[in-house]
């Protein structure tokens, strides 16, 4: 007698092979049996008959940190399927960091994270780990290259040498031991901008020694401090020299060059055949989102969040931090609206259009940004206005299906659940890529699911989990292929998809008929 038993669906086992009909038996958190299970009896039943059944999807790039710690509900992943997210993203989380570190850290990435609770143990990645663990989903962390900065160095603008660098390789083997899956960077990021190449590959050198992964969003600030070439050439330089796994984040095409998938992946491929181990990531959206700190020099946030605090209210500073948001990224600001701001008094902003903004306050674009950040203490992120063409921005998602049928790709959605007006691909990127995007363009369902579960999986060694085999953990989706839609839009972004009528998270039923169940089965993987 098994637990749970989902009868009768198509299954799609994420090895690759095609849609089989068969049935799933569940004993405790795991597989038990997988085939023709006709005359066996469990203590719930899933009638899965015209549904398919695949493996639980993962996020390898979300940012829901704070979301995790605040409710842990985490509906808007589990209702795409999505039964493991990857957070510390961007060089940015929580460890290991002091009490007051943490809370420093914290406010100055609430627009992107939230706002956590603030009493939690974040002293090293074995505590965060814990504070993770009996969420609604799995969760995997990485060491964030950004709060391993401020644990040795601060807020200070130089490359770690010497004791410093010392003292930060330590701290990276110290929470590979502990548990992180690798170590992440955000290279447009601060700290994380102030690095150099040579840290970099000392850093991943140790990532490599414990079989870990250097996750990247690659670099476009302080180029200069990357003289083999900046960007994604850094990060192949970065594996080539340490040997070191290297994940790219969001690497993916967007407006200006749709269509240009070649261009974007030649580096990629070049450095795969000179032996270096990549895979990438994209999602399937056309606009982007962030902080508005990301658009000023790293000059402005040197000491941390209470020095930038006192720079945006210092007039003789205004113009040089105006001519940061004017030429670091030119015209960005003029395509961008606000998501998410924390006080009431600029309640109003969110999905209004920074010109828009600018112009009721009768100021530049760039004075008003810095002006909510100031009134907003940095707790405020936007996002881009997506191409008012509808055939650039289906150029972008073509593109996104055309990465994901590569070898190499995986779906991290970036999804940042904060704020009133967030971007909808946290609560869209899953849905969209196997609902209608995979039927726009034909994409093979056994293929996606592969890119989705199973290839996520292997790249970030989540054992035991990617696949629907005996042996495996239970985390499954039993999909209704034809009707899966998200329904997430930039101006109601908050909207589940449909389609996804069941989710399994290590074997208790965390989506029945559509509707989460509450249960807070996943762990720290």
């Amino acid at each position: 007698m098994f637990d749970l038993l989902i009868r009768g669906g198509m299954l799609i086992d994420g090895a690759g092979g095609a849609a089989r009909r068969a049935d799933v038996g569940v004993n405790g958190a795991v597989i038990a049996d997988v085939g023709d299970l006709h005359g066996q009896d469990a203590a719930t039943v899933i009638d899965a008959d015209g549904l398919t059944v695949t493996p639980g999807f993962v996020d390898t790039h979300a940012h829901s940190d704070g979301s995790l710690l605040v409710d842990g509900q985490e509906a808007h992943a589990l209702r795409q399927g999505v039964t493991t997210q990857i957070i510390t993203q961007d060089g940015m989380g929580f460890a290991p960091l002091t009490h007051e570190r943490y809370a420093e850290y914290a406010g100055y990435l609430a627009g992107i994270l939230g706002e956590p609770p603030l009493e939690l143990d974040m002293s090293s990645i074995a505590a965060m780990r814990r504070n993770y663990d009996g969420k609604a989903t799995n969760v995997a962390v990485l060491v964030p290259h950004g709060a391993l900065r401020l644990a040795v160095a601060g807020f200070a603008d130089r490359p770690l040498r010497g004791e410093l660098l010392d003292r930060a390789r330590a701290l990276v083997a110290q929470g590979m031991a502990e548990g992180a899956h690798g170590l992440s960077t955000g290279l447009s990021y601060y700290p994380q901008s102030y690095s150099d190449t040579d840290e970099l590959v000392a850093l991943a050198e140790v990532v490599r020694d414990h079989g870990g992964v250097y996750v990247t969003h690659v670099r476009n600030h302080n180029n200069e401090r990357a003289p083999e070439g900046s960007g994604v050439i850094e990060a192949m330089t970065i594996g080539r020299r340490s040997g070191v796994a290297v994940h790219v984040s969001h690497y993916k095409t967007n407006a200006p060059n749709a269509g240009e998938i070649a261009e974007l992946v030649a580096p990629i491929d070049a450095a795969k055949r000179e032996g270096v181990d990549v895979t990438v990531e994209c999602y399937p959206y056309a606009a982007n989102s962030t902080v508005p700190g990301y658009f000023l020099r790293g000059e402005f946030h040197e000491g941390g969040p209470d020095a930038l605090l006192t720079r945006l209210a210092d007039p003789g500073l205004r113009p040089a931090m105006i001519d940061s948001l004017r030429t670091l990224f030119p015209g960005a600001l003029e395509r961008a609206c606000w998501s998410h701001v924390a006080s009431a008094a600029n309640a109003d902003l969110p999905g209004m259009a920074f010109v828009d903004v600018a112009a009721a306050r009768g100021v530049s674009v760039e004075e008003m940004v810095l002006d909510v950040m100031r009134e907003e203490r940095l707790a405020c992120g936007f996002r881009s206005i997506p191409p008012a063409s509808a055939a650039l921005t289906r150029a972008v998602e073509a593109d996104a299906i055309a990465l994901l049928l590569r070898d190499d790709y995986t779906l991290g959605s970036d999804g940042i659940p904060t704020g009133a007006m967030p971007h909808p691909r946290a609560w869209g990127s899953f849905a969209r890529v196997i609902g209608p995007l995979r039927r726009r363009h034909d994409a093979p369902l056994e293929a996606l699911v592969h890119a989705l579960a199973t290839r996520p999986a292997r790249r970030f060694g989540l054992t035991g989990r990617g696949t629907i085999e005996p042996g495996a953990f239970a985390d499954l989706v039993a999909m209704d292929a034809p009707r899966v839609h998200d329904l997430a839009t930039y101006e109601d972004p908050k909207q589940h998809p449909t389609g996804i009528e069941h989710v399994v998270v290590n074997g208790q039923i965390a989506v029945r008929d559509g509707q989460s169940t509450g249960v807070m089965a996943g762990r720290v993987v």
